[in-house]
């Protein structure tokens, strides 16, 4: 048809978002042996030094190429296993043990690292910029209260990282794939900040994800960055009243893949043990998990469109788009379109309206299902 719109399925970017990505808990990088972290477009060696400073490298030795990951910490430096040349957590070659002395020019890229909520972070970015620590994302308060972190990865190929980051605006979408009633949905962008405030009840007819006629939700989550989301979480299931942490990040390790990471914690109850606290947090860490596995399965068979057709209920889409490209544009280059306040609110009126009576249909069909498995005979 010569008036169908045509989908513009674009290009990745050719470079890496610039801004602070998270490698994990720090905790798991602290047992003297070298790490390997695909990110970048490269692969990334992590290790810590005798005072238990986290370091990170690019993972491959500028000297012929060996595997840094493969190799062994030596005191403070990481060892190649190709021939021992040690590098340490300042990127420079500090020994070379057959050698007399180490080229001038034998430094490697080295990253920035900072500890944010027991969770090692890096800096990127393309223009080689000294870190901006002005813009990590918050130490949350009094997480002695809360049970430890709960960790997932998941791996995501075949899907650009944006994919990721449209979910903020994305109301309908929870009810769909995540099966909740988003009631209240609006959106502020400022700076480096996107902020989603949300609140939501499960769907009655649906299981998994969010679905539950009994389970209430009120959720403020904000990526600082393009990377780094904290997502706080007021949960009421069954009147039981939960407050939850919870951290969704990625680090892109090649133009259409990233690593998805998420961590649970859950503010510990007053008048229960360590053990009933951390039963609640590992089901949420279930909930909420199976809710980004659907999301998965969605990015891996989608396509990525550049000219999305919107409705108003879509949210600002655009606006958003305009807000994380502020990562892949040199800063002399950045927009005040980009950065400036903007605030929308949906209107979530007609689409509860619809959903309610869609839910309703389906209780009843399958209350009749239920019924007519009721009345055939058991075989003799």
């Amino acid at each position: 048809m010569a008036d169908a719109r045509l989908l513009d399925t674009g290009s990745t970017p050719l470079r890496f978002a610039r801004g602070w990505h998270c490698l994990g808990l720090a905790e798991s990088f602290r047992d003297g042996k070298p790490h390997g972290v695909q990110g970048f477009g490269t692969k990334l060696v992590v290790w810590a030094d005798s005072r238990g400073e986290l370091n990170v490298l690019d993972g491959y030795c500028r000297h012929m190429g060996g595997d840094l990951t493969q190799g062994a910490v030596k005191g403070d430096n990481i060892a190649c296993p190709f021939h021992d040349w040690r590098w340490g957590g300042d990127g420079r070659c500090q020994q070379i043990p057959y050698a007399r002395r180490v080229p001038l020019r034998a430094r490697t890229q080295r990253y920035e690292t900072a500890v944010v909520n027991d969770q090692l972070l890096v800096w990127h970015d393309p223009e080689g910029s000294p870190a901006d620590r002005s813009i990590l994302p918050p130490q949350l308060a009094d997480l002695d209260t809360y049970t430890d972190w709960i960790w997932n990865a998941e791996h995501i190929e075949g899907s650009h990282c944006r994919e990721l980051i449209d979910n903020v605006v994305d109301m309908a979408h929870f009810y769909y794939v995540h099966f909740a009633f988003p009631t209240d949905f609006r959106n502020v962008f400022e700076g480096h900040t996107a902020t989603q405030y949300m609140q939501s009840k499960g769907r009655p007819d649906k299981a998994g994800g969010y679905g539950s006629a009994e389970l209430f939700l009120k959720s403020e989550a904000t990526y600082y960055g393009p990377s780094y989301m904290v997502n706080w979480l007021d949960v009421d299931y069954k009147g039981f009243e939960t407050e939850v942490i919870l951290i969704n990040c990625h680090i892109p390790t090649g133009p259409d893949s990233f690593l998805l990471q998420y961590g649970i914690t859950v503010k510990k109850p007053e008048g229960l043990d360590d053990k009933t606290a951390a039963f609640i947090a590992s089901k949420y860490a279930e909930m909420f998990g199976s809710g980004f596995l659907q999301d998965v399965h969605i990015w891996k068979n989608k396509v990525p469109v550049q000219n999305p057709l919107l409705c108003e209920e879509d949210g600002p889409v655009y606006q958003l788009r305009r807000w994380y490209e502020q990562f892949y544009v040199d800063v002399a280059d950045v927009r005040p379109e980009m950065t400036d306040r903007f605030e929308f609110e949906v209107d979530t009126t007609k689409a509860n309206e619809f959903w309610q009576v869609e839910v309703a249909e389906n209780l009843a069909a399958m209350a009749a299902q239920e019924s007519d498995d009721a009345s055939v005979p058991a075989e003799a």
